[in-house]
């Protein structure tokens, strides 16, 4: 087919694809791949082929993808579970003194986000939220809005994160350099997000009754109780030495030679799956035995977290079918000649397509799925080296960050528990998430500079 035809199909399939979310309300695995199935047909795709093609799509993304976040999430559930948060929050308003307690929670939101996913890990906050805002006699939005914000830019750029992992698997970068660029960025986006957060909120925000109501009746007593287990020394181990040892598989990559045994053996330690299989090991001896957890007690805590993941999981893979279908039918091929026909920097196609579906749909996950998708042959092609796709994938991660509203079911999480109206809540929750993603954009875009 030519290039025209193949286009207007990836552009037929897009807006089906927003129809059936948004319109219909279809969930996002059934959407899309009954839009892949779609696509391979009207694209010309044998039928012998189509089958096999949206199996192939499914099987090699999931391959990367199910195992990361679904350890991911078990090692969350286990510091959630045991109050870790808590112990977290308590010792960075230690360490940071009570006159910048908003600063406190942002970097204790900052740590705890890389394993929890966003909206379990700001419901976790709730609660230590309130506590110190009842405490401080200010309402709930001060100090909840950067936190919220920074878990939010987490969740889009780092993995163990569905989205964030399913575009590296659909484009083939590398884990370990977007875990380090993507970390490196949010620190500076943690103070921003303070500082912006404070901007927006000089403004006076009316709290809804019904949140006020809950807030007044919150006993910040609870809170201070779960302070005291685990330690926070337990909950950053658990959360840094999988880091740590991402840090040296990346390193043994990038200094020393292929077939280097050294090499082969740092990249075996620092390999994602390995490194969150050490967290879980050490989150057993480390909280589950410290905390006096049966194994019954332990396995019903793990496995409480997979339900939830499995969903994700499923979206993920479906976002990989779309891409392997557009790369089949050459509607990929096609949409990457265009761009460098119209000379539009990829880095920037990356994170304006990745805005316009979040702000489409909703979903950073199913944004960032469908643009690395769209764009997957055109990186392929570009003879990029693995630190610049990884930039390439960063940038796309933080399109996904921006415009969150109405249609956005984290939007409703923190303009509910922090008691804002719809309307306060697009003049800043909405207004925060675009500049933390213009930002996280612009710091992509100056590391690919330095590359480039």
């Amino acid at each position: 087919m030519s290039t025209p035809i193949l286009l207007g199909i990836a552009g037929g399939s897009i807006a089906l694809l927003l129809v059936l979310i948004i319109r219909l309300q279809v969930h996002a695995f059934v959407a899309m791949m009954l839009v892949s199935f779609l696509v391979a047909l009207v694209a010309g795709m044998p039928l012998a082929d189509i089958v096999p093609t949206l199996i192939s799509g499914m099987g090699g993304t999931l391959g990367s993808v199910a195992i990361l976040v679904a350890l991911g999430a078990m090692l969350g559930k286990v510091i959630e579970t045991s109050g870790g948060a808590g112990s977290l929050a308590s010792r960075f308003t230690q360490i940071l003194g009570p006159t910048r307690v908003p600063a406190a929670l942002t970097a204790a939101a900052l740590v705890l986000s890389i394993p929890v996913f966003f909206d379990v890990g700001f419901i976790i906050l709730v609660p230590i939220i309130y506590g110190f805002c009842k405490a401080a006699r200010v309402d709930p939005v001060k100090f909840g809005l950067p936190v919220a914000g920074i878990m939010l830019a987490v969740h889009v750029v780092v993995p163990p994160h569905p989205g964030i992992v399913g575009g590296a698997a659909v484009l083939n970068a590398d884990v370990g350099w977007i875990t380090l660029i993507g970390l490196a960025i949010c620190v500076v986006l943690a103070v921003v997000s303070q500082y912006v957060a404070g901007w927006l909120n000089r403004r006076h925000y009316d709290m809804l009754p019904t949140t006020r109501e809950q807030f007044e009746a919150f006993d910040a007593g609870d809170v201070k109780g779960k302070l005291a287990a685990p330690g926070v020394g337990v909950v950053l181990t658990l959360i840094l030495v999988p880091l740590l040892l991402i840090m040296i598989g990346t390193t043994g990559a990038t200094l020393l030679p292929k077939g280097d045994p050294v090499r082969n053996a740092m990249g075996f330690i620092g390999s994602p799956v390995f490194a969150l299989m050490v967290a879980i090991g050490l989150s057993f001896w480390l909280i589950a035995r410290g905390q006096g957890w049966s194994k019954e007690r332990t396995n019903e805590v793990m496995e409480s977290a997979l339900p939830p993941a499995a969903t994700v999981i499923l979206v993920t893979g479906a976002g990989g079918v779309f891409a392997k279908v557009l790369t089949a039918t050459g509607i990929g091929a096609a949409l990457s000649s265009s761009i460098t026909a119209m000379h539009l920097p990829l880095i920037l196609a990356g994170f304006v397509i990745s805005l316009a579906l979040r702000a489409a749909q909703g979903s950073a996950t199913v944004a960032i799925l469908t643009t690395c998708g769209l764009l997957g042959s055109a990186i392929a092609g570009g003879g990029y080296s693995a630190v610049q796709v990884a930039l390439l994938t960063v940038a796309i991660g933080f399109g996904g960050l921006g415009l969150s509203h109405v249609n956005d079911s984290g939007f409703w999480i923190v303009t509910r528990y922090l008691g804002l109206s719809v309307g306060d809540g697009l003049r800043s929750w909405t207004v925060l998430t675009t500049i933390l993603g213009v930002c996280g954009f612009l710091l992509t875009s100056l590391l690919w500079v330095l590359v480039t």
